[in-house]
């Protein structure tokens, strides 16, 4: 049976989680392959919250399935991911799939497995209901607390100060709330001072103030004040503030970046600085359990992390020049992307930018990127630089259609057509609107598709911009062909080979020709078809 590990953030569910994956692992009961997906549920921005279609696209991904081999639609996504169980416990080959930050049912309902032999485990801090057997987390109770904070002082080197003095480690388990995440950040505080008492570190935390209401324990310590892991994140910024300024306000730059995780080249953009004083600055956020490292290349923030940090960004906007951060974080998501789109158009083994060394270390860069470089096209129109979100999304097209992301296509496109109509610029308005279309069309919304492929031909005709008009006319006399309407279908596409003839555009005459011969095809007007297919050879 599936199961669910419910409780409050730093409880320790994803911990656990991992622990029984890697039991299972050397037990050998999964022979089919253990799975981890982060649903990202309670990040800030809802936009960003992994469904479970798109969680089923990366799982997929995963077992092997190919970008090539995924279909276009959520649903014969899931379909398909409920497919592969189906054949792999044929094959008897279990799968343990960990759905890690899980905020509501429809988030992990959808992948819950059919068959018995499969396992779902999903972490959440919510008690979701769910057809699976709940694992409610408690904080710790003080003796497991108090031999967490043992173990913590330990890491680098033996360290008896937690028996030393008990009735302070006491102290610091309850001000503390019993959060394994708030006695990893102690202990890393400790480990950091050696010869410091645990009194003193006690009574810093009671003079620290609450700053994650949400957070709140609950309790009152005997001084009758609130305790809970808010405290430990004062305890830590303060502690960077007063001796490593400089890492501070990394700390509070870094939520600008909008995605789960961040480069050492973004994290270098975002500060100004360079990128080898960075990465030992990200090290150090990351010894105090400040940041997450998934690799040795990426760091992330606990959600509330992230949010105690943006806090403090906020309060600071001034003198951290934060506007100016962000402004050039984005240029550097946005100059990197147009340096990799370069790459993905340029003949192959051509080196076009010093950006990238080429075609795959550009969709390398890309497919580390995606998150980030969508969520930076909605932070920039939501924050009025539409220049750079109607921009990076057409460097993202042919990038988003190799890859069958479709959802994150429109995310993009429609965006860009917003931003563009911002700016005044009809030109990029058309282009985005026919990238919209196309987007559309490929998850089967012909109609929404055919009018931005119409609405993109008025603005080109308004223009006498010839070109585009012939590849929007091309775009529409796809479309209309997958909703049958075949006569106006072929009146499109004669109408782009035409203009395409006219202005001695050869290679986008063939593809029109071709589609035109697709289309005559589906009415059974074969030798017409023919003809038009010999044309465009």
């Amino acid at each position: 049976m599936s199961a669910a590990l419910a409780g409050m953030a730093g409880i320790g569910k994803t911990a656990l989680a991992l622990v029984a994956a890697h039991q299972g692992i050397r037990k050998g009961w999964f022979g089919g392959g253990v799975f981890f997906v982060d649903l990202r549920g309670y990040t800030p921005d809802s936009t960003e919250r992994v469904q479970a279609a798109a969680a089923a696209s990366q799982l997929l991904r995963a077992m092997g399935i190919r970008d090539a081999e995924l279909p276009p639609t959520d649903q014969e996504q899931l379909s398909l991911y409920r497919s592969v169980l189906a054949e792999r416990a044929r094959q008897q080959l279990p799968v343990l799939v960990v759905a890690d930050n899980a905020a509501v049912t429809g988030q992990v309902e959808p992948l819950l497995p059919a068959q018995p032999c499969h396992r779902l485990l999903i972490t959440s801090r919510h008690t979701l209901t769910l057809p699976t057997y709940l694992i409610d987390l408690a904080v710790l109770p003080e003796a497991e607390a108090l031999d967490l904070l043992h173990t913590a002082l330990q890491v680098s080197a033996p360290d008896q100060r937690a028996h030393a003095e008990p009735e302070h480690a006491a102290a610091i388990v309850r001000l503390c709330g019993g959060l394994p995440l708030a006695l990893q950040i102690i202990g890393a505080l400790l480990r950091a001072e050696p010869r410091r008492r645990l009194a003193d570190m006690a009574a810093e935390l009671i003079d620290a103030r609450q700053r994650l209401d949400a957070l709140d324990s609950g309790d009152l310590d005997q001084h009758g004040r609130p305790v809970g892991v808010g405290a430990a994140f004062d305890l830590s910024y303060n502690h960077l503030r007063s001796d490593q300024p400089a890492q501070a306000h990394l700390f509070r730059l870094l939520p600008l970046n909008p995605g789960p995780d961040i480069s050492i080249q973004a994290a270098a953009a975002l500060t100004g600085s360079p990128e080898p004083l960075v990465r030992r600055q990200l090290a150090a956020l990351t010894r105090a359990h400040l940041l997450t490292a998934p690799d040795a290349s990426r760091w992330g923030m606990h959600d509330l992390i992230r949010l105690y940090a943006d806090h403090h960004g906020r309060a600071q906007a001034i003198n951290d020049e934060r506007e100016k951060a962000l402004d050039r974080l984005l240029d550097f998501y946005l100059r990197t992307a147009e340096a990799a789109d370069n790459h993905l158009h340029a003949p192959p083994g051509q080196l076009v930018s010093s950006h990238s060394t080429g075609r795959d270390a550009a969709l390398a860069w890309l497919d580390a990127e995606r998150a980030n470089l969508v969520a930076v096209v909605g932070v920039s129109a939501a924050t009025g630089r539409h220049h750079v979100a109607a921009h990076l999304a057409a460097s993202l097209n042919m990038y988003l259609s190799r890859r069958r992301l479709l959802d994150d296509c429109l995310t993009v496109n429609t965006i860009a057509v917003a931003a563009s109509k911002h700016l005044g610029d009809p030109h990029d308005e058309g282009r985005t609107l026919n990238s919209l279309g196309i987007a559309l069309r490929e998850v089967r919304r012909f109609d929404e598709a055919i009018t931005a492929h119409q609405t993109a031909i008025t603005i080109y005709r308004n223009l006498s911009d010839h070109y585009g008009e012939g590849r929007a006319l091309n775009s529409l006399g796809i479309a209309l062909r997958e909703v049958r309407r075949f006569d106006e279908a072929i009146t499109a596409l004669q109408t782009a080979i035409t203009i395409y003839r006219n202005l001695c555009d050869h290679h986008g005459e063939a593809g029109a020709l071709t589609n035109l011969g697709n289309t005559l095809q589906g009415v059974r007007r074969f030798d017409e078809a023919i003809t038009t297919y010999q044309t465009a050879n």
